[in-house]
């Protein structure tokens, strides 16, 4: 029977993503190891540290830039203006905020990832403009150029970006293109000569448009040879290139005021061939690497904000009374600061486990980065409600902090992929290894060829072996190894049940999105219930060595792991169990309503 057109677009769109996300030497990254029931321990433990040096040049770098915001950072004005001040930015650029993990060479202050996300959690912490304006900047602005640019390139625009001097921005996102990334329509088509592109269309929703001088740039691109094909191809563009057009500077906004988002379309403009940023044809993956960083640097800010959400809770909880009792004396308060104080402690857990992924020079971590995003701005978000129903109606009026901090942590959930399709990315990917197996194993029975007896048989002893074994977690603590236990019967049970979904549902399961909810759901628990299990355990580890003198608590984290595990089983339970042909049928209802 031939193949339906549905049927050729989806193979179509496997292809792609195939191209996109599987190219090049793959190794089995911790995420992935947990769909195949493995847990690879050497990407998540012992937990990560920076080293005396690096902790001291750190030290010294939070010091200048604590010093500085509490001189020129203001967030009520902020907020009230709808800018970030000139002196502000000024002060970012003296202590080497916009350059921090730029080379050294360039004026940058060679930070690492780890480094450079304790920067942008304590900016995080006091404002979200200014955090959402470095990481623009920095994080997806000039890391493009770090990554991929030439030497030349390298040479001729990172000093001046590195040094404030220009303002960079990374302009992705359009009319139809925003979280499917790899649905840009702006054109660049080349000139007779091959010596200019000449670029056509509109981005809008880009972060420092207007108060940039540089933009990392998208469009589409034809591929040499292949007449009627395209690719997306990354381009360096000065918004003084004749042609360009500013539509709008400044889009009003519900949150995250300071930051100047923008509208601005490129009428045949021509940028010089030198300013293609990477290979020709390969600016989504330019694109893709770039957000890891950008999502890494993502946790970090939501960590800050999270802390300053609980110090607000506490203190409020400590001082307000009713019923002649201070807040914190009743338990469905204490319930709230209990869950921020967790939530806190694994969103930090986790952001370092990420960052020194990429610190250690490792491949393949997307699925790492985007269950760290989706994670983190979904546990602010908790945060915030939380202390926020905490103060109560006095968090309603504009002298509380509060009622900026939910404006401004709204947008986490969409920026930089929403959490939506980071989700379906997640269960997609990490159940494309023990899919490949099944796929492996299925083909051979239906066609059998003595060419591919081995690699079912093997296929066939890996997702046996995975079924009769449960993975060691290997913790030195001797309190932890009950945890540890638990951690590691929590991940057979996950691996069971994606291999009965992809027995069960096979194909379809690709677009059956509350299956793969839960299954990314309970892959990104047991994630942030290693990294919680690691930063523990080497806090137990290092008891005494420092000259503490009081005892360390540890209830946050016993209290994150306990619920953590609790959520992972009820999401795996409701795989099976569920009224998700209920909810499909009354949605459906409402839609042809509407």
């Amino acid at each position: 029977m031939a193949p339906t057109e549905v049927e050729i677009q989806r193979q179509k769109e496997m292809q792609q993503a195939e191209e996109l996300l599987f190219s090049g030497r793959q190794e089995l990254g911790f995420a992935k190891g947990l769909f195949l029931g493995n847990f690879v321990a050497d990407w998540v433990m012992p937990y990560p540290r920076l080293d005396s040096a690096k902790q001291a040049e750190l030290e010294t770098a939070l010091a200048d830039v604590r010093e500085m915001l509490d001189r020129e950072l203001d967030s009520n004005w902020i907020d009230r203006n709808a800018d970030i001040p000139p002196n502000l930015i000024d002060g970012l650029a003296r202590t080497g905020v916009l350059g921090m993990t730029a080379p050294r060479e360039v004026g940058g202050r060679g930070f690492s990832q780890m480094q450079y996300c304790r920067i942008l959690e304590e900016i995080g912490k006091r404002d979200a403009s200014t955090s959402v304006f470095v990481n623009a900047h920095h994080s997806i602005g000039i890391r493009a150029l770090i990554l991929f640019g030439s030497r030349e390139q390298q040479a001729e625009w990172l000093p001046g970006l590195v040094a404030g001097e220009k303002l960079a921005a990374f302009a992705l996102t359009e009319r139809e293109a925003g979280s499917d990334a790899a649905n840009v329509r702006m054109t660049a088509m080349p000139n007779d000569d091959d010596s200019h592109y000449v670029l056509n269309g509109e981005k809008r929703y880009i972060t420092n448009a207007a108060v940039s001088q540089v933009w990392t740039v998208m469009a589409r691109t034809p591929v040499p040879g292949k007449p009627g094909k395209d690719a997306i191809t990354a381009f360096l563009v000065t918004p003084d290139m004749p042609g360009v057009e500013m539509i709008e500077g400044r889009m009003p906004k519900l949150g995250i005021r300071g930051t100047a988002t923008g509208r601005f379309r490129l009428n045949n403009v021509r940028v010089p061939k030198e300013n293609i940023l990477g290979p020709l044809g390969k600016g989504l993956r330019v694109a893709l690497t770039v957000l890891d960083f950008g999502r890494t640097a993502f946790g970090a800010c939501c960590t800050g904000a999270a802390k300053h959400c609980l110090q607000l809770a506490i203190e409020h909880a400590n001082s307000r009374q009713q019923f002649k009792k201070t807040l914190g004396n009743f338990d469905l308060v204490k319930k709230k600061i209990a869950r921020i104080a967790a939530d806190v402690y694994a969103m930090e857990a986790m952001t370092n486990v990420t960052a020194s992924l990429i610190d250690r020079g490792l491949e393949d971590y997307m699925i790492e980065t985007a269950m760290l995003k989706v994670f983190t701005t979904e546990r602010l978000w908790d945060a915030v409600n939380d202390a926020f129903q905490i103060h109560g109606g006095s968090a309603y009026f504009d002298d509380n902090p509060l009622g900026r901090m939910l404006r401004d942590a709204r947008i986490n959930q969409i920026g930089e992929g929403s959490n939506e399709v980071l989700t379906s990315f997640i269960a997609l990917v990490g159940m494309r290894g023990p899919g490949m197996e099944f796929k492996e194993i299925y083909d051979t029975m239906m066609s059998f060829s003595v060419n591919r007896v081995g690699k079912a048989w093997s296929a066939g002893m890996n997702r046996l072996g995975a079924t009769v074994r449960t993975p060691s977690v290997p913790v030195q603590s001797a309190e932890l190894r009950g945890f540890a236990g638990q951690l590691g019967r929590l991940i057979w049970r996950f691996n069971v049940a994606v291999n009965r979904a992809l027995v069960v549902y096979r194909e379809p399961v690709l677009d059956m999105q509350l299956i793969q909810e839960r299954i990314a759901g309970a892959a990104t628990e047991l994630f942030a219930s290693t990294c919680v299990l690691s930063r523990w355990d080497s806090e137990l580890q290092s008891r005494g060595r420092n000259g503490e003198t009081h005892p360390l608590d540890f209830t946050a984290p016993e209290y994150f792991l306990r619920k953590s595990n609790r959520h992972a089983r009820e999401l795996l339970a409701k795989l099976n169990d569920n009224d998700d042909r209920v909810l499909l049928a009354a949605a459906d209802a409402a839609l042809k309503k509407g």
